[in-house]
């Protein structure tokens, strides 16, 4: 226990340096989100938390007129220990969430977020501020990881560039840190369908990474070219036949099957197909490519089981991974891996609805990232404080080990940890607020307005009568490119 609350004290030493201005009001701030009894629902309640000293007019100039030295807050939590998979690999997870800001006409830099769930089956767009997150995935029965990482994507960014640097900053650091060592496992980097994962594996092919994304159920994908013939003339072929993930009869036999009983899937059957990769064309991420694009060979993976947890049809998952063959027992590890990414979506609840990461009705996207990059160090800082931290439970509620807190349990305790831990603000200096606007002066300087960007729009047809008609298929066809 004195072991973790001297590596809490040092991160809390190292995160009072990252902050260059207005320090003490923003390390107060981060305090009070800590040590609150109830989940935060606006940012002005932070004040009245004990634990943060000062008004509420100076938590917001914090916010706004602060400075935080964010590289050097990446590199502290880089450096606090990260969890690992059950072989000592260290396991990533990106991802992006929204903060949505819908009735924020005043704030810039907002794009047309998409959610699901707003309406019956329907996707729908809702301005906001896209963040994608970096984090490190925990193995076992648990709603813990690491967040690494968050950056906010603006309007006009590629995201598979986006990511790659991002993934890239990230690996460099850890291994900067040592938390990655020649001769250690490689780091697997795992996605969802909406990632290009032959792309991220083709940026980031120069470090120890291989990466593992779920591909859509309509993809087409290509075998290794045949061996030319002898006094075969004309240009030699770059790919072989297809294989078509919705029609089985291309498939063949797969090079290795495994089958495993779990307790929320039932019986789980994985099958991997060796050396199969996308057919790219002079489109979209590939427009800069000179010359003959890669071929980018990877093992397709097709994971089917029985049920799912919430009693809904079990649809089959298709996963690719940058490695052009795989043996039975990395098969296994791979769609496990994969099945944790999940615990992501525990950690954004976390934050948004504990930690209220998108309560704060701030305008300034300069702002938000201050304020996102503060609720990442309390994180952080519970993290740390996991095994040092008592078991205040409920009346209702069950006794739990201390190795099995949820990180909601662990901010209950924080509080009586912070005493041992240091506090290294300084008290608060008197002062007086301004006058303010006098009583039925209007407001001469009204904030300026900002259009949303829209990142992609829907393939659509105008005819010549001049009304927009969506195109739609009753029977789409498998995509035949990458």
């Amino acid at each position: 226990m004195a072991g973790e609350v001297g590596r809490l004290a040092a991160f809390r030493r190292e995160f009072h340096a990252c902050l260059t201005a207005r320090r003490d009001a923003l390390f107060e701030l981060a305090d009070a989100l800590l040590c609150g009894d109830a989940p935060v629902r606006s940012l002005v309640e932070l004040s009245l938390v004990g634990e943060h000293r000062r008004g509420h007019g100076s938590l917001y100039a914090a916010l706004n007129r602060g400075r935080i030295d964010i590289e050097r807050l990446r590199t502290a939590v880089a450096a606090v220990p990260l969890p690992r998979a059950a072989d000592g690999r260290i396991i990533l997870a990106v991802d992006v969430t929204c903060w949505l800001r819908p009735e924020a006409h005043t704030c810039p830099q907002r794009v047309l977020c998409h959610t699901y769930g707003r309406g019956k089956d329907t996707h729908v767009g809702v301005p906001g501020w896209p963040y994608s997150f970096v984090t490190a995935l925990e193995t076992g029965r648990t709603s813990w990881t690491a967040p690494l990482d968050a950056r906010r994507l603006v309007p006009g960014d590629d995201a598979a560039t986006v990511t790659a640097g991002q993934l890239r900053d990230v690996v460099q650091r850890l291994i900067a840190a040592g938390q990655w060592q020649p001769g250690d496992p490689d780091v697997w980097i795992v996605a969802d369908a909406g990632y290009d994962g032959p792309r991220l594996a083709f940026l980031l092919a120069d470090l120890p990474v291989q990466v593992l994304v779920r591909m859509r159920c309509d993809r087409v994908l290509r075998r290794p070219a045949p061996p030319r013939l002898p006094g075969t003339t004309g240009r030699p072929r770059r790919h072989g036949g297809e294989f078509i993930f919705g029609d089985p009869a291309s498939w063949g036999d797969p090079d290795a099957n495994t089958t495993t009983d779990t307790r929320l899937y039932g019986t789980a059957t994985a099958r991997a197909w060796h050396r199969l990769h996308p057919r790219l064309t002079h489109r979209t991420a590939w427009t800069a490519q000179h010359g003959p694009l890669p071929i980018i060979e990877g093992t397709v993976i097709l994971l089917t089981v029985d049920r799912l947890p919430s009693g809904a049809t079990a649809k089959p998952v298709w996963l690719w991974w940058s490695q052009p063959a795989a043996t039975t027992a990395e098969v296994d590890l791979l769609w496990q891996a994969f099945l944790r990414r999940f615990d992501i979506e525990h950690t954004f609840r976390m934050l948004k609805q504990t930690l209220g990461w998108t309560s704060p009705k701030l305008r300034d996207p300069h702002a938000a990232d201050r304020w996102t990059w503060l609720v990442l160090a309390a994180y952080t800082q519970l993290r740390l404080a996991r095994g040092a931290v008592g078991d205040l439970r409920r009346p209702w509620e069950r006794p739990t080990p201390p190795e099995r807190l949820s990180p909601a349990r662990v901010r209950r305790g924080f509080r009586h940890l912070r005493t041992k831990a240091g506090n290294l603000a300084r008290a608060p200096k008197p002062s007086r607020p301004g006058p303010g606007r006098p009583p039925g002066l209007r407001n001469r300087h009204p904030a300026a307005r900002h259009d949303v960007h829209i990142v992609t729009a829907a393939i659509s047809t105008k005819p010549k009568g001049g009304t927009k008609k969506t195109k739609t298929s009753s029977n789409p066809r498998p995509r035949r490119t990458g």
